[in-house]
């Protein structure tokens, strides 16, 4: 059989040693700073975790607190609606979402969430990066407790 036919159609040439080995060096790289910004990630997501339930009545967190990824936290607030939240949180600086991510693009309620168990409506969802830093985490903490109460009074559902 032809080469030509053995490699549908394209014909065989070198390998490109230069691009194959940059890219085993990037993958190196990145691989040795993942489990160090992986423990960073998951310091911050562990504050948010502890301190939301402190500091805002009738919230839940989600999720196992360390069977889970490292940059992820989700908590869902009773009597909020999720999308609401996401609105003022936006406007006080902060990008987060709401549900699960498989249902993010709607506004029906996750059922991921509804087949754990756990609430569905008043859900954020906070991912965390690279560029997070422990003063986001104190100022996204400092604004939730606000933003929840001011959702709460606004609907007549704050002290129920």
């Amino acid at each position: 059989m032809p080469a030509d036919e053995r490699e549908s159609g394209r014909v065989p040439g070198p390998v490109n040693l230069p691009a194959v080995l940059g890219l085993a060096a990037s993958l190196e790289a990145r691989l040795a700073e993942m489990d160090v910004e992986g423990q960073r990630l998951s310091a911050l997501v562990d504050r948010v975790r502890a301190d939301v339930p402190r500091r805002v009545p009738d919230v839940e967190v989600v999720g196992h607190p360390t069977e889970r990824l490292p940059h992820l936290v989700t908590f869902s607030c009773l009597y909020v609606s999720g999308e609401a939240l996401l609105g003022e949180l936006d406007r006080a600086g902060f990008a987060v979402s709401s549900g699960s991510s498989c249902t993010a693009s709607t506004l029906t309620p996750s059922h991921v969430l509804v087949a754990m168990g756990v609430l569905s409506q008043g859900n954020v969802r906070v991912s965390m990066h690279r560029g997070t830093t422990s003063d986001d985490v104190d100022g996204f903490l400092d604004v939730l407790p606000r933003v929840v109460a001011d959702l709460r009074e606004l609907t007549g559902t704050s002290g129920l």
